[in-house]
């Protein structure tokens, strides 16, 4: 099936918890807080119904937030999406200056972890030598 295919099973709530790996919990604040592109469809007795392109925009959605993009942005593409073609610049923008923001937190990971890589150099080269005693001891 292609991605936004609309598939023919509907998906019960506990099914698309276990596709997306959000909790059940998880997933009703992202249809109250009108995180998904669509309405999500109920059955005669109100049980929620998902399709594949609900499963598909959720999987974005997870790696969206798991990116640091702040609900109100998410919340704002999902409103673009959802009133369809014509802001496609709009959801371009919006897109960018996330991908700026997590290049920008890689960036200061990677410093970090330059840190870090020396110090355990550090701590490594002393301690093969023998003279690791008294490396940054507050009682010296």
């Amino acid at each position: 099936m292609a991605t936004g295919e609309i598939s023919a099973e509907p998906l019960s709530i506990g099914e698309v918890a276990e596709r997306t790996g959000l909790s059940v919990h998880a997933l009703r604040f992202y249809e109250r807080e009108g995180l998904l592109v669509g309405p999500v469809r109920r059955t005669s007795g109100g049980r929620r119904r998902y399709t594949t392109f609900d499963v598909d925009w959720l999987l974005i959605c997870v790696k969206l937030r798991a990116s640091g993009m702040p609900l109100a942005d998410l919340k704002r593409f999902a409103e673009l999406v959802r009133h369809g073609p014509g802001n496609e610049a709009e959801r371009l923008r919006l897109l960018d200056a996330h991908r700026q923001r997590v290049d920008a937190q890689i960036q200061a990971l990677e410093e970090c972890r330059s840190v870090i890589a020396w110090k355990v150099g550090v701590y490594a080269e002393h301690l093969a030598r023998g003279e690791a005693g008294g490396l940054w001891d507050p009682t010296a």
